[in-house]
């Protein structure tokens, strides 16, 4: 396989009591991305739509978690990625999450596995340091590991997948402002 079309899907973190902690993925609302193998090393974000967003690859969440995940993977090939945003930048919905979980997941996917849901968000956490000022992963393991999480500890990182009944829903209104995540963590 040398490419993939992945779902990111919107999470909802901060969830009660649990700020910072505490997140769930909605299955409906998501970005999509496609990742391919390219014989050229590195990362190139190739096009995103639906989002003015930087192409540059340190300038991107998707491309500062991609290039933290080469550097320890150092396989003998890199990847082109293109990412389709379905979630606004700023709506509250994790999406630098969705793009930074996204790209980790499908270059782990292309390269067979190496490495399990936990590092993985490790990785997006590099690039969600990006939008935010700050290492963060209530966003990005409901994200990678889906349904609820709970992030137990950072250092060492420890996600809890928490058991979801199946007769809940959640009902998402979503004003359409725009504030930052690095603006919402001031207050």
């Amino acid at each position: 396989m040398n490419e993939i079309k992945i779902f990111a899907p919107a999470t909802v973190a901060n969830v009660s009591c649990g700020f910072d902690v505490l997140g769930f993925c909605l299955d409906t609302v998501g970005d999509e991305m496609i990742v391919r193998m390219s014989p050229e090393k590195g990362v190139r974000i190739t096009k995103i739509a639906g989002s003015d967003l930087p192409l540059e690859t340190h300038k991107n969440v998707a491309g500062v978690s991609a290039m933290a995940l080469l550097e320890t993977l150092n396989p003998n090939c890199g990847f082109e990625i293109e990412i389709y945003k379905n979630i606004k930048p700023g709506s509250g919905i994790g999406s630098s999450a969705a793009s930074a979980a996204g790209s980790v997941f499908a270059i782990n996917e292309l390269l067979g596995r190496p490495l399990n849901k936990t590092q993985l968000t490790a990785y997006a956490m590099k690039g969600e340091a990006l939008a935010s000022q700050c290492e963060h992963a209530d966003n990005i393991a409901p994200c990678i590991f889906g349904g609820f999480t709970l992030v137990k500890g950072v250092k060492p990182l420890e996600i809890l997948e928490l058991p979801t009944p199946s007769h809940l829903f959640a009902t998402i209104i979503h004003p359409q402002i725009e504030i930052k995540t690095s603006e919402a963590r001031a207050i």
